[in-house]
């Protein structure tokens, strides 16, 4: 199945059933009362986030969802049957925003959270209603209320602690590959990546914390460039960020230029995003020997925060890095 993070559907509630007019038609009784019942409640539509779910392709699919009205009411005093509601399931993570006003009328960030996008329409009253001491025989009734209608645009957005980033062959799919579960394809050549990644990584002792590969950019993906621009919005629920320098083909002097390049596309898409904590982490030191300490060096002149050399090949420097990670999100965590 496809990866789709962004859906734009059109919902509709169901509309009250209208109130029934009418009189007590019994024999013997040539004079019945009114005893006309109320309408049913119209149907609403409900969005509820399941774990189970990855993507929202079920939205491209089916853009269009409307409820069932409420049956009107009948004589005897029956009150009409109420809409059955709609439950629309969505992957953990979705926002939910109006289309025409852009606003942002939900997030649903946990298992099981659910929200009523568009409630049904109550149902009329019937004439049994207004019956009263000076009007014996009402012929009185309302309609029922009209089912609310919005048309919504839908957002995934990964829910992960720590966000991968850097550009294309830095090394992000290798390292989410090594340190968790995760199988994201892998090959030697830009763009591997095309939908985001989410592994869990556990390590013994270590409180477990999910990570987030995202496609890797390229300079001018603020501006659209690429595929990276489309998956920055990933990125937005993270409360770490790696940023991966491939150093297998650069100088230990390029360090400075390469870091500088995305942090400058990072701060065009979303400034708050751009100021997240960031450590760096120089990948593919195994194509190094006897110069990679130089990169080390030349980084942490550059940069006050966490710098690490790793390869995701022979393993060196992971464990530190995992380590690191995990006490960091602990951290983070105890402070909000």
């Amino acid at each position: 199945m496809s990866f789709i993070d962004e859906a734009a559907i059109q919902l509709i509630a169901g509309s009250g059933g209208n109130g029934c007019l009418s009189f007590r038609r019994e024999k013997f009784i040539p004079k019945g009362g009114p005893d006309g019942g109320d309408g049913g409640k119209g149907g609403s539509i409900f969005l509820k986030a399941d774990s189970s779910l990855t993507t929202l392709q079920d939205f491209r699919l089916q853009k269009k969802y409307q409820a069932k009205n409420g049956s009107p009411g009948e004589g005897k005093n029956k009150h009409g049957k109420d809409a059955s509601d709609i439950i629309l399931k969505v992957p953990v993570g979705t926002v939910v925003f109006e289309e025409s006003t852009e606003e942002e009328i939900a997030d649903l960030k946990k298992d099981g959270d659910l929200f009523e996008v568009v409630s049904g329409g109550k149902g009329g009253l019937g004439n049994a209603r207004f019956k009263s001491s000076t009007n014996r025989a009402p012929r009185k009734t309302t309609d029922g209320e009209k089912g609310e209608e919005l048309s919504l645009q839908l957002e995934l957005r990964l829910i992960a602690d720590v966000g991968l980033l850097g550009f294309p062959n830095a090394g992000k799919s290798t390292l989410i590959s090594s340190i968790s579960e995760a199988k994201p394809k892998i090959a030697d050549y830009p763009f591997t990546t095309l939908t985001p990644n989410l592994g869990v990584v556990e390590a013994k002792s270590l409180n477990p914390y999910v990570i987030a590969d995202i496609p890797g950019l390229i300079p001018g993906a603020a501006k659209g460039a690429g595929l990276g621009i489309r998956f920055l919005k990933h990125l937005s629920r993270v409360k770490l960020l790696l940023h991966l320098i491939d150093v297998s083909e650069i100088k230990p002097e390029d360090v400075e230029e390469k870091k500088n390049s995305l942090d400058k596309e990072l701060k065009e898409f979303d400034e708050s995003l751009s100021k997240l904590e960031q450590w760096i982490v120089l990948t593919k030191v195994d194509t190094k020997t006897e110069s990679k300490d130089d990169y080390l060096s030349k980084a942490k002149k550059i940069y006050s925060n966490e710098v690490f050399l790793i390869s995701s090949i022979t393993g060196e420097g992971l464990s530190e890095l995992v380590k690191k990670v995990s006490t960091k999100i602990i951290e983070i965590n105890s402070n909000e």
